[in-house]
Protein backbone atom coordinates (compact mmCIF):
# COMPACT_ATOMS: atom_id res chain seq x y z
CA UNK A 1 0.00 0.00 0.00
CA UNK A 2 1.07 3.48 -0.99
CA UNK A 3 0.31 6.15 1.74
CA UNK A 4 1.89 9.54 1.07
CA UNK A 5 2.01 12.49 3.44
CA UNK A 6 1.76 15.82 1.11
CA UNK A 7 3.60 18.66 2.98
CA UNK A 8 4.11 22.02 2.58
CA UNK A 9 3.34 25.66 3.61
CA UNK A 10 -0.14 27.17 2.11
CA UNK A 11 0.21 28.27 -0.92
CA UNK A 12 2.86 25.35 -2.05
CA UNK A 13 0.28 23.32 -4.88
CA UNK A 14 -0.60 20.59 -2.16
CA UNK A 15 -4.05 20.31 -3.90
CA UNK A 16 -3.53 20.73 -7.45
CA UNK A 17 -0.63 17.94 -6.93
CA UNK A 18 -2.70 15.41 -4.84
CA UNK A 19 -5.04 15.36 -7.51
CA UNK A 20 -2.44 14.69 -10.00
CA UNK A 21 -0.97 11.77 -7.77
CA UNK A 22 -4.77 10.65 -7.42
CA UNK A 23 -5.15 9.93 -10.44
CA UNK A 24 -1.13 8.21 -11.57
CA UNK A 25 -1.54 6.19 -8.42
CA UNK A 26 -4.82 5.08 -8.32
CA UNK A 27 -5.20 6.60 -4.49
CA UNK A 28 -7.73 8.34 -2.41
CA UNK A 29 -6.98 11.68 -1.78
CA UNK A 30 -7.68 12.31 2.28
CA UNK A 31 -7.62 16.49 2.48
CA UNK A 32 -8.52 17.02 6.66
CA UNK A 33 -10.24 20.56 5.30
CA UNK A 34 -12.93 18.23 2.64
CA UNK A 35 -13.46 15.70 5.09
CA UNK A 36 -14.18 18.51 8.10
CA UNK A 37 -16.89 20.27 5.85
CA UNK A 38 -18.08 17.33 4.60
CA UNK A 39 -18.76 15.58 8.41
CA UNK A 40 -20.31 19.51 9.34
CA UNK A 41 -22.48 19.28 6.38
CA UNK A 42 -23.51 15.71 7.12
CA UNK A 43 -24.34 16.24 10.77
CA UNK A 44 -22.33 13.54 11.67
CA UNK A 45 -21.79 12.86 14.97
CA UNK A 46 -17.62 13.68 14.81
CA UNK A 47 -18.80 16.90 12.15
CA UNK A 48 -20.83 18.24 15.61
CA UNK A 49 -18.34 17.95 17.77
CA UNK A 50 -15.67 19.72 15.21
CA UNK A 51 -18.14 22.53 14.67
CA UNK A 52 -18.47 22.70 18.93
CA UNK A 53 -15.01 23.95 18.88
CA UNK A 54 -14.56 25.93 15.72
CA UNK A 55 -18.15 28.01 16.36
CA UNK A 56 -15.69 28.74 19.77
CA UNK A 57 -12.55 29.76 16.92
CA UNK A 58 -10.60 26.55 19.04
CA UNK A 59 -8.80 23.86 17.54
CA UNK A 60 -10.42 20.77 16.96
CA UNK A 61 -9.11 18.00 19.06
CA UNK A 62 -6.49 15.69 17.42
CA UNK A 63 -8.54 12.61 18.64
CA UNK A 64 -11.22 14.38 17.12
CA UNK A 65 -9.53 14.60 13.41
CA UNK A 66 -8.13 11.47 14.35
CA UNK A 67 -11.38 9.59 14.32
CA UNK A 68 -12.78 11.50 10.95
CA UNK A 69 -9.81 10.10 9.13
CA UNK A 70 -9.81 6.27 10.47
CA UNK A 71 -13.96 6.78 9.34
CA UNK A 72 -12.66 7.42 5.59
CA UNK A 73 -9.81 4.80 5.59
CA UNK A 74 -12.17 2.50 6.53
CA UNK A 75 -14.53 3.50 3.81
CA UNK A 76 -11.81 2.76 1.44
CA UNK A 77 -10.93 -0.49 2.60
CA UNK A 78 -9.58 -1.67 -0.60
CA UNK A 79 -7.90 1.62 -1.69
CA UNK A 80 -4.03 1.27 -3.06
CA UNK A 81 -3.14 3.87 -0.74
CA UNK A 82 -3.95 7.11 0.69
CA UNK A 83 -2.87 10.73 0.25
CA UNK A 84 -2.79 12.53 3.48
CA UNK A 85 -3.18 16.19 2.73
CA UNK A 86 -3.29 18.77 5.58
CA UNK A 87 -2.73 15.81 8.36
CA UNK A 88 -0.46 15.40 10.43
CA UNK A 89 0.21 18.76 11.84
CA UNK A 90 1.72 17.56 15.20
CA UNK A 91 3.89 15.30 15.78
CA UNK A 92 1.09 13.74 18.20
CA UNK A 93 -1.18 13.64 15.27
CA UNK A 94 2.13 11.66 13.25
CA UNK A 95 1.82 9.25 16.25
CA UNK A 96 -1.83 8.54 15.77
CA UNK A 97 -1.35 8.28 12.71
CA UNK A 98 1.56 5.30 12.67
CA UNK A 99 -0.38 3.87 15.38
CA UNK A 100 -3.36 3.76 13.15
CA UNK A 101 -1.77 2.76 10.07
CA UNK A 102 -0.03 -0.13 12.01
CA UNK A 103 -3.48 -1.71 13.08
CA UNK A 104 -4.04 -1.81 9.46
CA UNK A 105 -0.48 -3.63 8.73
CA UNK A 106 0.41 -0.49 6.51
CA UNK A 107 2.44 2.62 7.48
CA UNK A 108 3.31 5.77 5.86
CA UNK A 109 5.71 5.44 2.53
CA UNK A 110 6.91 8.77 2.40
CA UNK A 111 6.42 13.06 3.54
CA UNK A 112 7.27 14.49 0.33
CA UNK A 113 7.59 17.85 1.55
CA UNK A 114 6.53 20.88 -1.35
CA UNK A 115 9.40 23.26 -0.92
CA UNK A 116 8.19 27.09 -2.34
CA UNK A 117 9.91 30.39 -0.52
CA UNK A 118 7.53 32.99 1.33
CA UNK A 119 7.69 35.66 -1.33
CA UNK A 120 6.45 33.01 -3.68
CA UNK A 121 4.12 31.43 -1.20
CA UNK A 122 2.46 34.75 -0.78
CA UNK A 123 2.30 35.33 -4.59
CA UNK A 124 0.71 32.71 -5.70
CA UNK A 125 -2.04 32.68 -2.49
CA UNK A 126 -2.81 36.13 -3.10
CA UNK A 127 -3.08 35.04 -7.04
CA UNK A 128 -5.98 32.17 -6.44
CA UNK A 129 -7.70 34.89 -4.01
CA UNK A 130 -8.84 36.30 -7.45
CA UNK A 131 -10.67 33.40 -8.14
CA UNK A 132 -11.51 31.74 -4.71
CA UNK A 133 -13.55 34.51 -3.19
CA UNK A 134 -11.62 33.86 -0.25
CA UNK A 135 -10.65 36.66 2.11
CA UNK A 136 -7.97 35.51 3.42
CA UNK A 137 -6.54 34.67 0.39
CA UNK A 138 -6.31 38.30 -0.66
CA UNK A 139 -4.50 39.56 2.75
CA UNK A 140 -0.68 39.62 2.71
CA UNK A 141 -0.77 39.92 6.22
CA UNK A 142 -3.17 36.83 7.00
CA UNK A 143 -0.88 35.15 4.52
CA UNK A 144 2.09 36.20 5.86
CA UNK A 145 0.83 34.78 9.32
CA UNK A 146 -0.78 31.27 7.60
CA UNK A 147 2.81 30.50 6.39
CA UNK A 148 4.51 31.82 9.75
CA UNK A 149 2.16 29.49 11.65
CA UNK A 150 3.05 26.21 9.44
CA UNK A 151 6.82 27.25 10.04
CA UNK A 152 6.68 27.25 13.58
CA UNK A 153 4.19 24.64 14.09
CA UNK A 154 3.33 22.27 11.89
CA UNK A 155 6.93 21.96 9.67
CA UNK A 156 8.36 20.25 13.01
CA UNK A 157 6.40 16.72 11.86
CA UNK A 158 8.88 16.81 9.52
CA UNK A 159 11.34 16.10 11.69
CA UNK A 160 9.37 13.14 12.80
CA UNK A 161 9.34 11.96 9.37
CA UNK A 162 13.02 12.15 8.81
CA UNK A 163 13.93 10.08 11.82
CA UNK A 164 12.25 7.47 10.05
CA UNK A 165 14.19 8.17 6.84
CA UNK A 166 10.48 9.04 5.14
CA UNK A 167 11.02 12.46 4.88
CA UNK A 168 11.61 14.30 0.96
CA UNK A 169 12.01 17.61 -0.03
CA UNK A 170 11.32 18.16 -3.29
CA UNK A 171 11.19 21.51 -5.38
CA UNK A 172 7.94 23.27 -5.65
CA UNK A 173 9.22 25.89 -8.11
CA UNK A 174 8.34 25.40 -12.12
CA UNK A 175 5.36 24.15 -13.46
CA UNK A 176 2.79 22.13 -12.73
CA UNK A 177 4.21 19.28 -14.61
CA UNK A 178 7.89 19.45 -13.69
CA UNK A 179 6.86 19.50 -9.84
CA UNK A 180 4.42 16.85 -10.74
CA UNK A 181 7.32 14.58 -12.17
CA UNK A 182 9.55 15.52 -9.55
CA UNK A 183 7.00 14.20 -7.02
CA UNK A 184 6.51 10.98 -8.97
CA UNK A 185 10.40 10.68 -9.28
CA UNK A 186 10.51 10.27 -5.35
CA UNK A 187 7.52 8.09 -5.26
CA UNK A 188 8.76 5.79 -7.63
CA UNK A 189 12.64 5.86 -6.49
CA UNK A 190 10.48 4.87 -2.54
CA UNK A 191 8.54 1.76 -4.14
CA UNK A 192 11.23 0.33 -6.32
CA UNK A 193 13.52 0.18 -3.06
CA UNK A 194 10.80 -1.67 -0.68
Amino acid sequence: MLNIVLFGPPGAGKGTQAEKLVNKYNLVHLSTGDIFRANIKGETELGKLAKSYMDKGNLVPDQVTISMLEAEVDKNPKANGFIFDGFPRTTPQAEALDKFLSSKNTTITKMLALDVENGELIKRILERGKDSGRADDLDTAIIANRIKVYNDQTAVVADFYAAQNKFEKINGIGTIDEIFNRLCTAIDKQVVSN
